[in-house]
């Protein structure tokens, strides 16, 4: 009698463990699905594998992202024409192109060529010649009056753009800016 009470409870006692062997079993199998179909714990790295509110979250991010990016290159724009009109003004008032006046120049040129970079264009090499009348002759005022000028045509282009377009005469620009920015440097 005691044997077959022994026998019966290690019995159930492996039925139980058999059957927590088979539900443990499925469940790390098993793929969990959400409420649009899609596998919850997906397997590989493709982004529509991830969940609605996931992806819509990215989208989001990656949009807000967007719109930072554009509107600091706007700022920039500013800063650039800014800039170049506090070059002409110091020019005229010294007559000289000061050590702080070639430091803010450089730091035109270093925005200028972001400002490029995020609209999608290259060093093109622009030639000079073509943007100042009298060339290599130019003077430093004339060179400085174009600078301001050609930031001006920038900053206008980059107001008329969106986060959606690239404008080639935007592009133009910003390298007719860095050909007269170079000649200042190389010319003071």
């Amino acid at each position: 009698m005691q044997f077959t009470k022994d026998f019966l409870m290690l019995s159930r006692l492996l039925y139980i463990l058999l059957l927590l062997f088979v539900v443990g079993f499925a469940s790390i199998n098993a793929r969990a699905q959400g409420a649009d179909g899609r596998p919850i714990f997906p397997r590989g790295n493709d982004p529509e594998d991830m969940p609605k509110g996931a992806r819509e979250t990215r989208d989001k991010m990656r949009i807000e992202r967007e719109k930072k990016d554009h509107d600091e290159m706007l700022e920039r724009g500013e800063e650039v024409r800014r800039v170049s009109e506090m070059l002409e003004k110091s020019f005229a008032q010294n007559g000289i192109l000061s050590d702080r006046d070639r430091a803010a120049l450089d730091t035109l040129e270093k925005s200028v060529k972001k400002i490029r970079s995020e609209l999608g264009g290259g060093d093109d090499d622009e030639k000079v010649d073509d943007i100042l009348t009298a060339g290599e002759n130019t003077p430093l005022t004339d060179a400085l009056v174009a600078l301001k000028n050609t930031a001006a045509d920038l900053t206008d282009e980059l107001k008329k753009t969106n986060r959606f377009t690239i404008s080639a005469t935007a592009i133009q620009s910003s390298n007719a800016v860095l050909a007269v920015a170079r000649f200042l440097r190389l010319k003071n």
